[in-house]
């Protein structure tokens, strides 16, 4: 047992060890295509300080700043959401629950 756990945890991290290779060299392909610096192009994500020392950050090329995080977060907790699979686990777990007490409750009147 102790032999096929020894082989499972070599072949996983070679396995591991082959990936962040596989990873790296996907890394130096892409860098190589480019195949000149260019300047102008950014990465997914950047974090500057903008007017008044307030932080921004550009995802995909799109800004965000603090004060647009703070009107996502008030406009959703105006905005009340309707979870179906929260609804149906509630009914069915109230189900289940009644349906257990009934049962135990006749199988005590049925002793008495």
């Amino acid at each position: 047992m102790i032999a096929y756990l020894g082989k499972c945890l070599l072949l996983v991290t070679m396995m591991f060890i082959g990936v962040l290779f596989g990873m790296q060299q996907a890394n130096n392909g892409m860098l190589s295509m480019k195949g000149y610096h260019d300047p102008s192009l950014k990465g997914a994500f950047t974090l500057t300080d903008g007017e008044n020392n307030e932080k921004e950050a550009t995802v995909l090329g799109e800004t965000v700043t603090s004060k647009d995080l703070e009107e996502k977060q008030k406009e959703l907790e105006q905005v009340e959401t309707f979870n179906v699979f929260s609804k149906a686990g509630k009914t069915l777990s109230d189900t289940v629950t009644n349906t257990a007490q009934s049962m135990y409750e006749w199988v005590r009147d049925m002793r008495k």
